[in-house]
């Protein structure tokens, strides 16, 4: 197959890179629980569900778009749209959460209610630059950004834990580790921002701020920042109201992409909301610790499908729309990423089934044998779960968000159902595996079958 050399080439590039992101939070795991409590862990990982739930949002999917159209322009414009979006919404959720807060409606500390806006915008900004590289194949620098916004991540979770600020730590370390990685993303790939939106992209350059504008001091970024800002107030002074919602172009353009905000947004939504929300169910019917010992099986279990199914979701997004606009299917790209997979996923799952709390209680600290034990009942799910979700992208090349939606919330009812049945927690987590591992086998099935586009007149991107 001519294309296999490539997505070999392109899957090796992006493994290197999502090896060494994960290896420094996979090697900082350990001594993470064990400078904190799970208590700690659940009111953090609350936290992040609601930012991952937010930045869904945030990027109204449009970030998509830009791997079927590469222009220059185009991708700018794709750019501003999401910069719009995330910024109010970031604006939106800080006032309601401190709102929240000061109607004691919520448990969470005033440094998370402060910072979900923060954690959503920089998120929803490095999910868009990030698919801007994987347009251009810049394979390469992306992965750079991701490490340091992984080691960047655990290091500064770990050097605040040592001052024994508890789940604030894990909080800071965060947001300061994923700016690293927005600004080294922005450094090395230099997206269309800015003026200067019209010049090629180039990837060595290391002398351009996050707005693309050529800088050789923080007070020239400043100025740049101000003049930006003086701008946008004149706009407001001379247009009102209207300047605060997106202009002519940024409307024709989610015009243009009006399937991804109709039906990507809420599949993606309810998707991201299902993973989040058997934690936040488990925190508020089972307490902080339970939450902590499943958010750090969830984490565990997360590794390999950010570590290589992350990697797979990446060159297969670039080799299906190839193949899609090539041949009108793109099954020799599925039935390929699909082997890849299965060879990747096999053994690390039969581990998990056999020896999880027996691993968990090694590798966290004998506090932690829960969490394996609850790993050990989600394992066959995680596996499947690990050969979908890459393949998932098809439905968007095909132009069946329509279908997806509809599995989706199916899932989002089941997973309701399952964890706020009177049942004890290893009981609502062994019915959940259950539930979404019947629905996962049925995903496969649909999403081998749009491999192969069998309406001549359906075209890449429109809903059906």
């Amino acid at each position: 197959m001519p294309a296999l050399p490539t997505f070999w080439k392109h899957l090796l590039t992006v493994m290197s890179g999502s090896m060494a992101a994960q290896a420094l939070p996979i090697l900082a795991a350990p001594l993470i629980t064990r400078l904190s409590t799970p208590a700690q862990m659940g009111a953090f990982s609350v936290w992040f569900g609601v930012v991952a739930i937010a930045a869904v949002v945030a990027t109204l999917r449009m970030e998509n778009a830009m791997i079927f159209d590469q222009r220059r322009q185009r991708q700018h414009l794709c750019f501003s749209v999401v910069a719009w979006s995330a910024t109010w919404l970031a604006l939106l959720m800080t006032v309601a959460a401190v709102l929240i807060k000061l109607c004691c409606l919520t448990g969470m500390s005033w440094l998370g209610a402060l910072t979900l806006g923060m954690a959503a915008w920089l998120t929803a900004t490095m999910q868009t630059t990030l698919a801007y590289a994987a347009s251009h194949n810049a394979f390469g620098p992306a992965a750079k950004a991701r490490i340091v916004a992984a080691g960047g991540i655990a290091l500064a979770q770990l050097a605040i834990l040592a001052f024994g600020v508890g789940s604030g730590a894990l909080m800071a370390g965060h947001l300061i580790g994923l700016a690293m990685g927005l600004v080294a993303a922005r450094m090395l790939l230099k997206p269309p921002l800015g003026r200067r939106a019209g010049k090629r992209p180039s990837w060595r350059g290391w002398r351009q701020s996050l707005t693309g504008l050529q800088w050789r001091s923080w007070r020239g970024w400043r100025d740049a920042l101000r003049d930006k800002a003086l701008a946008y107030a004149c706009r407001l002074s001379r247009h009102g109201i209207p300047a605060l919602f997106p202009s002519r172009t940024q409307r024709a353009f989610l015009l243009t992409h009006r399937a991804l905000w109709n039906f990507t947004l809420p599949a993606n939504l309810l998707n991201t909301g299902v993973g989040q929300l058997p934690l936040l169910i488990i925190g508020a019917r089972h307490g902080a610790m339970a939450a902590g010992l499943f958010a750090l099986t969830q984490r565990v279990l997360a590794a390999p499908i950010s570590l290589l199914a992350a990697s797979v979701h990446e060159v297969f997004k670039r080799e299906s729309v190839r193949q899609f606009q090539d041949t009108g299917n793109c099954r020799p790209a599925y039935l390929h990423a699909l082997r890849v997979l299965l060879l990747l996923g096999f053994v690390p799952s039969l581990i998990l089934l056999v020896a999880s709390p027996a691993l968990f209680a090694f590798a966290f600290g004998e506090a932690w044998r829960g969490a394996g034990e609850l790993a050990q009942i989600l394992a066959p799910l995680y596996f499947l779960n690990f050969l979908a979700s890459p393949l998932s992208y098809v439905f968007f090349v095909a132009g069946r968000q329509k279908i997806e939606l509809v599995w989706q919330i199916a899932l989002f009812l089941m997973t309701v159902a399952v964890f706020t049945a009177p049942l004890t927690l290893k009981q609502n987590v062994l019915a959940y595996t259950i539930g979404y591992s019947l629905l996962y086998l049925l995903y496969l099935r649909m999403s081998y079958r749009y491999s192969v586009n069998r309406n001549p007149a359906g075209g890449l991107h429109a809903a059906r």
